[in-house]
């Protein structure tokens, strides 16, 4: 029997708006590609390889990490498979791997949909949308759903994995910036330790600076509840990309900053988060979905 061959992204759907042009991958819901006139905006992935270091994907039912794979929620304890050797932890959710369907589409947009069926780390049963438009004013804007379409409560997380880059250029000579109060300092297994104040510290970035050679994993808080954005721009041509959070219940509370080793620091991933790493073992801002409840995520991604 013969079949068709495919890749590890699915299908990779091409869309454009104004002079932006992006590449949607179905498998992970991923940003395969973000493009302005033919500079990248997104560090793009070949559609043949399996992505490395998430790029691009969406991050359902949490972001981040759960320290050792385990959690307790009303009371039971839960263990979903541990995904990360190097700190013992279970990383960035159940939905990476999974090919999403394509619930419509047109020449700037899609949705594509997927239902996580219960498992016996996470028995809950979550109706999953995103949708990917891309217009000549916002660049691309990212919606990502998730309704409760089981009988109960489910503990809920969202992120985005997107890598920025201003056309490749490395992240040391690029300048960061944004708003932040707070930084979470982690342990070793990159779990949190304690929040601080990141005024007057390396990690205060309210004026934009070169990077360096500075590394960061690390998530902020304290975001200015107005909407915020994470600048990274080219001293040189004053050529930038900016990743947008609005104001309101579909904006994050926080955010996620790398600074791209594992891709040889082409690119610096800034994932808006609805919670912090380990958040379904501290509880800090875990959404709990009751039955039938809907949870809205937001961000754009453009030129700036």
């Amino acid at each position: 029997m013969n079949h068709p061959l495919t890749n590890p992204n699915g299908q990779i759907i091409a869309l454009e708006g104004g002079q932006y042009s992006a590449g949607i991958a179905t498998v992970g819901a991923g940003i395969q590609s973000l493009r302005l006139n033919g500079r990248d905006l997104v560090l793009p992935f070949d559609p043949d390889l399996v992505p490395h270091a998430y790029a691009g994907k969406t991050l359902v039912p949490w972001p981040n990490r759960i320290g050792s794979g385990t959690y307790v929620f009303e009371g039971r304890e839960y263990s979903v498979p541990v995904n990360e050797a190097s700190t013992g932890t279970a990383l960035h959710g159940l939905v990476v791997w999974a090919d999403w369907q394509v619930a419509s589409r047109s020449e700037s947009s899609v949705v594509l949909e997927h239902t996580l069926h219960g498992q016996p780390g996470y028995p809950h049963q979550l109706l999953l949308s995103a949708e990917f438009s891309l217009s000549a004013d916002a660049g691309l804007t990212v919606e990502i759903r998730a309704v409760n379409a089981g009988r109960t409560a489910a503990p809920y997380g969202v992120s985005s994995h997107p890598y920025l880059t201003v056309g490749q250029l490395p992240v040391d000579r690029c300048e960061v910036g944004f708003t932040a109060a707070r930084v979470l300092m982690t342990n070793e297994r990159l779990l949190p330790v304690e929040l601080k104040d990141t005024a007057g510290t390396r990690f205060d970035f309210a004026q934009p600076r070169l990077l360096g050679s500075m590394s960061l994993d690390h998530a902020f808080t304290g975001l200015p509840g107005d909407g915020w954005q994470v600048s990274l721009s080219n001293p040189e041509t004053g050529e930038s990309t900016v990743l947008s959070s609005p104001a309101g219940p579909a904006g994050s509370t926080w955010l996620q900053v790398y600074s791209g080793e594992e891709l040889g620091r082409l690119g610096m991933a800034v994932e808006p988060m609805s919670c912090p790493p380990d958040a379904f073992n501290t509880g800090t801002d875990l959404v709990v979905l009751k039955p039938g409840d809907e949870h809205c995520f937001s961000y754009s991604i453009s030129a700036g």
